[in-house]
Formats: structure tokens, C-alpha cells, sequence
């Protein structure tokens, strides 16, 4: 376990994280210390604890819209991934038939061939 100073509306806060996750957790309170900072112009001084606050709920609202994005998404790749197992399957049907129809027709022309070689054959010499 790893430990990390970070500076929140002007606080030192030692922060424990996971080996290796040090710099993220510094990015992630940098973050947060930029709102509250962005508030604090905004709004004056209105009291640490209601900027904090303030600064957690504008990321609060942000995950929820950012969640109800995923959402949005992954149900939109879950149609896009059945319309592609449709469309592959239509291809699949559609290669069969297409085979077929070539096989019925080389039977046609087999069959033809036999007959114009068996008419020919056994017709008339020409001459």
C-alpha cells in the first residue's frame, strides 16, 4: 500500500492507494482542487466545506451522465451485434440458394448437352 499527499481546497490530505496508482491518484485530486477552485470563482468564498460539496456533486452529475452514455451505447452495440448476426445469416441463406440455383442449373445444361449430344449423334450425317 502506497501513500499520496494531495491538496484539496487548500488541505494536505495523505491519501492511501494501491502500488502504481500514486499518479492517478494525484490527477484525479488535481481535478477535483481545479473545480473547487473553478467554483471559488464563480461563487466567492462561500464556505470550504459547501465548495467541496458543490465541486463533488458537478462530478456526481457528470458520472451519471456519462453512465446513462454507456448505457445508451452498449445497448446500441448489442442491436448493431444483432443486426450483424441477421445480416450474416441472410448472407449464409443467401449463399445457399445461390449455390443451388448454379448446381439446378449445371444439372439443366448437363442434362441439355446429353440431349443435343444423343440427338446429334444419332441423327442424320450431315454432308
Amino acid at each position: 500500500m502506497s501513500h499520496v499527499n494531495v491538496t484539496i481546497n487548500g488541505r494536505q490530505y495523505r491519501m492511501a492507494c494501491e502500488e502504481g496508482q500514486e499518479t492517478r491518484l494525484l490527477r484525479l485530486a488535481e481535478s477535483l482542487e481545479s473545480r473547487v477552485e473553478n467554483l471559488r470563482g464563480k461563487f466567492g468564498e462561500i464556505g470550504d466545506a459547501r465548495l467541496t460539496v458543490m465541486a463533488a456533486l458537478t462530478i456526481a452529475d457528470e458520472l451519471v451522465d456519462a453512465n446513462q452514455q454507456i448505457r445508451a451505447l452498449q445497448e446500441e452495440l448489442t442491436a448493431l451485434r444483432d443486426v450483424r448476426v441477421v445480416a450474416a445469416d441472410r448472407a449464409r441463406a443467401t449463399q445457399t440458394a445461390v449455390a443451388a440455383a448454379l448446381n439446378a442449373a449445371a444439372e439443366r445444361i448437363e442434362k441439355t448437352t446429353q440431349v443435343l449430344n444423343r440427338t446429334i449423334g444419332g441423327g442424320v450425317a450431315i454432308g
